[in-house]
């Protein structure tokens, strides 16, 4: 299992939600740590930031390191979709001695800044494979709803990301999926035969419903390419406030 980092200034903040309480640099740290020690944990995705905090740490020593590679799709700004590479590049993983990438790659057939998102994913996936470094492809399809963008976890817009995400760049040899579970967990087999590339699920969001989103996962995990977790907030900011607890029941789920 990873355990995913993103910085807090890719979502929107809003007074009690997790996010803000990301902004505290210091105590997400904690948090990092303490899961980075549980058990069954392999490492930790997160941006440059972050990762260079751990490192000074020692909190990466035997870990599975990923670097989040496009950054600059900064929510709730009329550029969101044209979500530019200002990350880490592949190079810069290479150079580090990093395991692996994520690029995000969100659709909306209504902006066409999406076009440029996903050509230069492509070109990203394709410069990944020439250094042989895996690629974790994190797609969504999208919409704009009262001017913000939602996310479509249908079982059919599920599917044509991964299809969409699958056909990138020359090479599918070091790309892998996150995907989310779909709105209807059942359908998370048939929405799966879409690929063959191996896949990670996708946290997300869960609420206030640990339990329910436990169960989705474990469901999904049994599938044929799934082949682990990368889950951040929902661990790291738990309902009931015990890291180290929800990292273990998580652990547990694999």
């Amino acid at each position: 299992m990873i355990i995913a980092a993103d910085h807090p200034a890719r979502g929107a903040l809003a007074v009690g939600d997790d996010r803000l309480a990301m902004a505290n640099r210091l105590d997400m740290l904690e948090r990092l740590c303490l899961a980075l020690s549980r058990p069954g944990v392999d490492g930790v995705l997160a941006t440059a930031d972050i990762l260079d905090d751990l490192l000074l740490l020692g909190a990466l020593d035997d870990r599975v390191v990923m670097g989040s590679m496009n950054r600059g799709g900064l929510a709730g700004a009329s550029f969101e979709l044209d979500d530019r590479f200002t990350g880490h590049r592949p190079e810069d993983l290479a150079r580090l001695g990093f395991d692996a990438g994520k690029l995000l790659l969100r659709i909306d057939y209504e902006d066409a800044g999406s076009l440029d998102t996903l050509h230069s994913a492509a070109r990203a996936v394709d410069a990944m494979a020439a250094l042989r470094l895996p690629v974790f492809v994190e797609p969504f399809i999208c919409h704009r709803v009262g001017g913000r963008l939602r996310t479509d976890l249908s079982a059919e817009a599920v599917t044509r990301s991964i299809a969409i995400s699958s056909g990138l760049a020359g090479t599918s040899a070091y790309t892998w999926l996150k995907v989310p579970v779909t709105e209807d967990p059942d359908d998370m087999a048939r929405v799966m035969e879409t690929s063959t590339l191996p896949a990670v699920l996708l946290g997300g969001e869960i609420g206030g419903d640990q339990e329910g989103a436990y169960e989705k996962w474990r469901k999904a995990l049994r599938l044929p390419t799934v082949q682990g977790l990368v889950v951040g907030r929902s661990l790291l900011y738990p309902v009931d406030g015990d890291v180290a607890g929800a990292v273990d029941t998580a652990v547990g789920l694999l």
